[in-house]
């Protein structure tokens, strides 16, 4: 049996394909020119996002005392000095303990480097001191080669450094101008917009906003369990400094992957100079298995109910964040695709056949009461 093709049919189907892949690669072309104007725009937009993540953390407190009747400015104040004296307590949980047990752990990793020697000495590598001592040289001499590049590598992590602390100056600043004004946000950009936008954008924005608000929640459970799983297991092999390694690693954990690795590495390396290499192998053990299961497990899990994300979406959400802008993108990724999913839900919500009624934004303005 033949099939003749229809010629008119054909031309239609090229033309429609034609006009559509013309269309998708203008939009690319769009998307690229906007990564572009972002990347130029990063040292502000940069402290903006920190400002924005830490204000859905202490926006709950802020809310809190503005229903009680506080004015805006004091309760902003209020909440701004208590998050500071938060951190600062959380660095000081950190560094006192391990400043007081300093001397301790100088002396646990020069008895740590003289046990690797001795080990090193012995069977199957049977390495001498004078091999030893030859390698030290070599790398003495290699690394005098290497001074200049050296120096420029210090000074670019100086300039990290500084730009770091500029990052987090302006993005405090910035999260207690949030905190005094954002209910005043969303009302303001409805009075700017024009015609439908004027509803459209602000409930977009207030559903990013509540968004926003779940994914942070979300990271601070994962954190917690990651601290109270580690934590137990450095108190079960009997590491020093338990408490303040587990509060290390609930921090860290708003890093994505160099946070657990830091975390992780500190726990090791305390547990090799305290206890001997058997019970860093342990901890090691327990932090691969930690990590493997919040990575692949419960973060997947706990933000994928939070953000409406399913847990596939979340896991490859942060592999490819990380493969295109590294640890920013990581933390970056989770989520920029909830807000990309919240936007294309809304737009499909709007372009459904279904008679449905208009978004309605609160005088008051909806990010306000999230």
């Amino acid at each position: 049996m033949s099939v003749t093709l229809s010629s008119a049919k054909t031309r239609a189907a090229l033309r429609t394909s034609a006009r559509v892949s013309g269309e998708a690669l203008l939009v690319l072309v769009m998307a690229a020119v906007a990564l572009w104007v972002l990347g130029r725009m990063w040292s502000v937009i940069w402290p903006l996002i920190v400002g924005l993540l830490l204000t859905t953390l202490t926006w709950p407190a802020a809310r809190f005392l503005r229903r009680r009747g506080w004015p805006a400015t004091l309760a902003a104040s209020l909440v701004t000095v208590l998050f500071l004296l938060v951190a600062a307590g959380t660095v000081a949980l950190i560094a006192v303990p391990v400043a007081d047990q300093s001397g301790e752990l100088t002396d646990g990793v020069v008895e740590g480097i003289q046990r690797v020697r001795e080990w090193a000495s012995g069977p199957p590598f049977n390495i001498g001191d004078d091999e030893i001592t030859g390698a030290l040289d070599t790398a003495i001499a290699r690394l005098q080669d290497s001074l200049g590049s050296m120096v420029t590598t210090v000074v670019t992590g100086v300039s990290t450094v500084v730009n770091g602390v500029v990052t987090a100056v302006l993005a405090i600043f910035l999260m207690f101008f949030m905190l005094k004004d954002g209910a005043k946000f969303l009302p303001w950009l409805s009075r700017q917009l024009p015609g439908r936008l004027a509803t459209d954008i602000p409930v977009v924005a207030a559903r990013s906003w509540s968004t926003l608000c779940e994914f942070v929640r979300s990271q601070a459970y994962v954190g917690l369990l990651d601290a109270v799983l580690i934590g137990i297991g450095l108190w079960i092999v009997g590491v020093p400094l338990v408490l303040p390694l587990a509060v290390l690693t609930f921090v860290s954990a708003f890093v994505p992957i160099v946070g657990a690795l830091f975390a992780g590495f500190v726990a090791v390396l305390i547990a090799l100079v305290s206890n001997g290499v058997t019970d860093a192998l342990i901890v090691l053990a327990i932090i691969l298995v930690v990590q493997q299961l919040e990575g692949n497990v419960f973060q997947p899990m706990i933000q994928s109910r939070g953000l409406g994300l399913h847990a596939a979406v979340v896991l490859l959400a942060v592999t490819l964040g990380g493969s295109l802008a590294g640890i920013v993108g990581s933390l970056l990724a989770v989520p920029v695709a909830a807000l990309i999913a919240v936007a294309w839900n809304y737009l499909r919500e709007q372009l459904s056949e279904s008679e449905e009624p208009e978004p309605q934004v609160a005088p008051s303005g909806t990010v306000a009461s999230s």
